[in-house]
């Protein structure tokens, strides 16, 4: 753990897929064609502590929707990128606007779509549910699924490893 909390402290970017991430993966189609999702509030405010902590927080998504993007608004996130089929492009097109190096970037997937991006990624984190093989390139496996408060885990590692998460949750406190 020492390890991962090391790389934790050198991460400026967290880069979170939706659909299994942020989602248990679930796609709920109206018959009007609307597409509904359901996100974990603890999650989304773990997201929220981890851009107040000074980490900002972005999105790469295969798939596209009006709800993600609504979802990501609230959160106060600028960086989401839908309908990405190669999540690659994305990811370089994000380090370049931040002037980041790859090793400065965790990305959270789940799924084989999202490997070429772990890869390049200073700290590739897979969630519990995730594909067998994104968990072996995975830096980091969380304990809880996709939608079901890993990402709150992963803002709750970044902080802890960039000794912020004890100053940003005193908030709570007062």
């Amino acid at each position: 753990m020492d390890l991962i909390l090391k790389k934790a402290a050198q991460i400026k970017l967290v880069i979170f897929d939706v659909d299994g991430v942020l989602t248990d993966g679930s796609l709920f189609i109206g018959d009007d064609g609307q597409e509904y999702k359901a996100f974990n509030s603890k999650d989304g405010l773990g997201m929220k502590m981890l851009q107040s902590s000074g980490v900002p927080v972005g999105i790469i998504t295969a798939r596209k929707s009006n709800v993600v993007k609504l979802r990501m608004e609230s959160l106060g996130i600028e960086y989401l990128y839908q309908g990405q089929q190669e999540k690659l492009p994305a990811f370089e097109q994000l380090l370049e606007k931040l002037s980041l190096d790859a090793g400065e970037v965790a990305y959270v997937g789940d799924d084989l779509i999202d490997l070429p991006v772990m890869i390049r990624a200073g700290l590739a984190i897979a969630v519990a549910d995730s594909h067998e093989r994104v968990i072996e390139q995975a830096h980091w496996v969380t304990e809880k699924g996709g939608g079901r408060g890993a990402a709150r885990e992963v803002c709750e590692l970044i902080m802890s490893g960039q000794g912020t998460f004890e100053s940003t949750i005193q908030k709570f406190f007062e």
